[in-house]
């Protein structure tokens, strides 16, 4: 019987479907993220882990002394520490491709909030006004017309630039290659974020990428949307240019500490739509997930080729 801790909080559908694996040679401990005693039970018995955004550090590995696998449940690896991981001899996978659609339908949805206002629209309408205040009705918005600056071409800005195409904006990017085959132009980073109405982050938080976008270069007027991570950015700087009006609206489903702070000033602003970090996360995406991490158990235990292996 292969162990496996699943660092997750899993939903009633989720939770039945992992309770059949144990007929199947595994048997999945799930363990609430809030939960520190719940994992440290459950550590010293894992050979794989299951992880969504929990931190994986060197402490919490060295508490898993017959772990062989973290199998993340997404793409971005920065939330593990990779050379403790190799240090130890443990394997370490990720899923790319699974959550793309969630997360481009998640992407679109924060750029049309933004525009409407949504966030001060609702919040008005809840509090008794029909009619928003004229910063809102003035403000408000449409993705025709409008240059959506995509940073980075990964799976999400490629299979989103023709959405946003086929609704009438126009799509660029900028990554540090030219993409021969991408579905829009490219320009460099300082033009890109000069002249862009929306500006969308899709890139992973490496040492290269940390910090990249300077917010003092968005054009006055400029949308941000951010599904990827907050530490792309200076968020000072960012509640700065919303504060003053010289940035229009913010999207925001990450943040540069997480959870953030119920008192971070980014959640007070009106012109600010905020998720808490799910952009990835449907139904769909957690099936697809599911599928992958039940495989790469199977392939670790019968020494296979893991799918997309990272060490």
């Amino acid at each position: 019987m292969t162990v496996v801790l699943f660092h997750y909080q899993a939903p009633p559908d989720l939770a039945r479907r992992l309770a059949v694996l144990e007929s199947e040679g595994i048997r999945v401990i799930t363990v609430d993220p809030a939960d520190r005693a719940g994992l440290d039970a459950a550590l010293p018995e894992a050979e794989v882990l299951w992880h969504v955004l929990a931190p994986v550090d060197a402490t919490l590995l060295g508490k898993a002394p017959r772990l062989r696998l973290v199998q993340k449940w997404g793409v971005g690896l920065d939330t593990i520490d990779l050379d403790a991981a190799r240090a130890r001899g443990i394997r370490v996978a990720n899923m790319p491709g699974t959550n793309t659609p969630a997360v481009v339908e998640h992407t679109l949805l924060l750029m049309l909030a933004c525009l409407r206002r949504l966030h001060a629209v609702e919040t008005g309408l809840r509090a008794g006004a029909w009619a928003p205040p004229p910063w809102v009705a003035a403000g408000l918005g449409e993705l025709a017309g409008r240059r959506i600056g995509l940073v980075g071409m990964g799976a999400v800005p490629r299979r989103l630039a023709p959405i946003l195409e086929a609704m009438g904006a126009e799509p660029v990017y900028w990554s540090r290659t030219v993409e021969p085959d991408a579905p829009a132009s490219w320009l460099p980073l300082d033009e890109l974020l000069a002249t862009s109405d929306i500006v969308s982050l899709h890139l992973p938080l490496t040492a290269e990428t940390a910090g990249l976008v300077d917010i003092a270069e968005l054009r006055p007027g400029a949308v941000l949307i951010n599904t990827a991570r907050g530490g792309l950015l200076d968020e000072a700087a960012l509640v700065e240019a919303l504060q003053s009006g010289r940035l229009a609206a913010a999207g925001l489903d990450v943040f540069a500490a997480e959870p953030v702070a119920s008192d971070h000033p980014l959640l007070a602003l009106p012109n600010v739509t905020v998720t808490p970090h799910l952009a990835w996360l449907t139904g769909e995406t957690l099936a697809r997930s599911l599928d992958i991490a039940v495989e790469n158990t199977r392939r670790l235990v019968a020494g296979d080729p893991l799918l997309s292996s990272v060490i």
